[in-house]
């Protein structure tokens, strides 16, 4: 029988490694993870933790406009050192908590970068003990190094633009920025940005931003994120990017040049696997990138596993997190789980802020060959009218017509992620239209608008 220097070895500290880990070695098994960068992962580090922080220190200008409505008089200014300062101490008792924790469950922490030299071989560059290389063997092994931002290298000029991950330490807060994207991170760091005071303009070559969202939903968004002072274009992209005395001159195919201080592209994120040495251990990638995974997570080498990002199904902290709890459960509890992805909630930080769970109106369309009804309303919210704000929010909710089964809610507003988890367990549960109208509103709240729609949308009432 062969004998292994470990039971698990997990290759990424993240949020979807270090739970796997911990659960295996609380489990009795002699685990080790390795991390290249620092432990918590995309998330923690560079994503939605710091992220959420940014969104929510850039909200404090919209509330102080809003609040002056109310009779108060305001007088603030930011401090953007005071504020990476103090956001970069939270990350690090962050990052402190996770490696607090897998130590507690007896996991051993290797800070290197691992790569695969076969099927149960690991290597680990400069932490032998006499600098050299480390060799590790592993009876199993899970691959949990989450993904990294997409430039287009070929842009002449992409070596003066960000990503994301620099965005987060910035070391003063530019005049005017650029932001190429139209997915959740490029929206939600426009908001950011914008709300910091900072001249914010947001460039996508598709017909609007947030593709794969309902329709409702990129429409509204697109409409009020310009009531914050975004500049939007869309149908453009690049064609090169200059060093101006002054700045960035951004030339786009249509003809516009801007010149900003930054530019940060915010045009998806790819597998983090070059270099890993998948091809030695039998790994397969699939047409996209993404390490290629069963329903259960294995790879096609038997005795490897993978799963979060890295392997592109549904790149959420959350889901990586049940992703990790199933292989657990698969492999060393010998219980077969695979996650479902079936009504999954998510939020987008933007300004104001999207909740979304289930079908949209046209995926629910051809589930269900157009059996579908739906609700939607636009309104002020109570908060805004009082003021005369023109800011509106839309709630939409999807129903299969044959069950009446609520399988789609669509939010665009305040407090729109907060709403959609509560409503995320009525959709998972399979509630019908019937009961969401059995529950009592409570009054006064824009939820309660979720309880009381009563109007079919028609054509007629949609273009209105």
């Amino acid at each position: 029988m062969t004998t292994y220097d470990y039971d698990l070895f997990v290759i990424g500290a993240g949020s979807g490694g270090v739970r796997a880990a911990r659960l295996t070695a609380l489990g009795g098994k002699r685990v080790a993870v390795a991390e290249e960068h620092r432990v918590g992962g995309t998330c923690v580090i560079r994503g939605c933790v710091p992220k959420k922080f940014m969104v929510m220190a850039s909200d404090f200008a919209h509330a102080f406009e809003i609040a002056e409505g109310y009779g108060w008089t305001i007088d603030a200014r930011f401090d953007w050192p005071k504020f990476i300062e103090t956001k970069d101490v939270e990350i690090a008792r962050l990052s402190g908590i996770y490696v607090a924790n897998l130590g507690k469950a007896g996991v051993e922490l290797i800070h290197g970068r691992a790569v695969l030299k076969d099927a149960h071989t690991v290597v680990i560059a400069g932490k032998g003990e006499d600098g050299g290389d480390l060799t590790v063997t592993a009876e199993k092994i899970l691959i949990a190094t989450g993904g990294r931002p997409w430039m287009p290298e070929s842009l002449p000029g992409i070596e003066h633009a960000i990503t994301s991950e620099e965005a987060f330490h910035l070391p003063a807060l530019p005049k005017r920025i650029l932001i190429a994207g139209g997915g959740y991170i490029a929206v939600e760091f426009a908001g950011i940005f914008a709300g910091l005071g900072v001249e914010t303009t947001l460039i996508y070559r598709g017909p609007n931003i947030l593709r794969g969202f309902d329709d409702d939903v990129r429409a509204h968004l697109a409409g009020e994120i310009e009531k914050r002072g975004i500049k939007v274009i869309l149908g453009c992209q690049h064609t090169e990017i200059r060093q101006t005395e002054s700045g960035l001159l951004n030339v786009l195919e249509n003809g516009m040049e801007l010149e900003t201080d930054v530019v940060m592209f915010a045009t998806g994120r790819t597998p983090h696997v070059k270099g890993l040495g998948l091809e030695a251990a039998g790994v397969e990638l699939d047409d996209d990138g993404a390490i290629k995974v069963d329903d259960l997570s294995r790879t096609t080498a038997e005795n490897i596993w993978a799963i979060g990002d890295v392997t592109d199904r549904m790149n959420l902290t959350p889901v990586a997190i049940r992703e990790a709890v199933a292989f657990h459960e698969t492999v060393y509890r010998d219980n077969p789980q695979a996650f479902d992805y079936e009504a999954v909630a998510t939020a987008v930080f933007s300004q104001p802020p999207v909740g979304v769970v289930g079908l949209s109106e046209n995926e629910a369309r051809r589930a269900f060959e157009g059996a579908v009804d739906v609700y939607v309303t636009r309104f002020r919210p109570m908060k805004y009218a009082f003021t005369g704000s023109d800011e509106r929010m839309l709630m939409k909710l999807v129903v299969h017509a044959g069950t009446d089964r609520v399988v789609g809610v669509h939010i665009v507003g305040p407090e729109a992620p907060e709403m959609i988890q509560l409503a995320a367990i009525a959709v998972k549960a399979g509630l019908t239209k019937a009961q969401w109208d059995a529950t009592c509103a409570v009054h006064p709240t824009m939820a309660e608008e979720l309880v009381t729609l009563k109007v079919k949308q028609t054509a007629e009432t949609n273009a209105g």
